[in-house]
């Protein structure tokens, strides 16, 4: 076994163990963090298929940035995990189903693929002297423009999204307008008040600490 091969395992063995343990931690944060695990080990695997290019972007735009957007919307809208949790086991053998069928169509379309290549290089091979990178943007603002321009209206309208529920207005938060901290001058931050000097009454003492021991008797 190749040294090529060997990392091929144990990037899919951490990954698979990560991509676990996403739908399974308790905390919506570890959940995230394994998350970024899954996305760095599958870069792993695009890299030793030779493809740079698709390598590099998961790290810079899903690790870099949609990872760190999940985590900030996870923190600032404080889900209530249990609530979630709530009839979970009874739509588990829906959802079961539903994984099942959709690993059996990803066999199928793959092994398929698998079968019709006899020479791995041969798939990689640059024809007319072009990286990969280039052969990449070349197929994506041709064929695929389309494509490309629907995915980014989606990831607009989710930029969007994300600032309107940071920018929303809560009732426990305490906002101050930057506006009226930057036209505030020095008087206005503290004010002197002048007051006369009062001196405290004694406190009243209770009828029983006023009678005496010769009293009561």
């Amino acid at each position: 076994m190749s040294v090529t091969t060997g990392l091929f395992y144990v990037f899919s063995a951490v990954l698979l163990i990560a991509a676990f343990r996403v739908i399974t931690a308790r905390n919506p944060v570890h959940a995230a963090l394994f998350l970024v695990l899954t996305f760095f080990q599958a870069s792993m695997i695009w890299m030793l298929l030779k493809a740079e290019f698709l390598s590099i972007t998961l790290v810079l735009v899903y690790v870099g940035a949609v990872m760190v957007l999940f985590l900030f919307v996870v923190m600032m809208m404080d889900i209530n995990v249990e609530n979630l949790r709530v009839g979970f086991w009874n739509h588990f053998p829906f959802a079961a189903a539903v994984g099942v069928v959709i690993a059996l169509e990803m066999a199928a379309v793959l092994l398929g693929g698998f079968r019709a290549v006899d020479d791995p290089n041969a798939a990689l091979a640059a024809p007319g002297g072009l990286s990969n990178t280039q052969q990449l943007g070349k197929l994506i603002y041709t064929e695929y423009i389309y494509p490309l321009e629907i995915a980014a209206a989606i990831l607009l309208v989710a930029m969007i999204a994300a600032i309107a529920l940071t920018l929303r207005e809560r009732k426990d938060s305490k906002y101050v307008s930057p506006g009226d901290q930057v036209r505030v001058k020095a008087q206005d931050r503290m004010t002197v008040l002048k007051m006369e000097a009062t001196q405290e009454s004694p406190a009243p003492v209770p009828p029983e600490a006023a009678t005496t021991p010769e009293t009561k008797a």
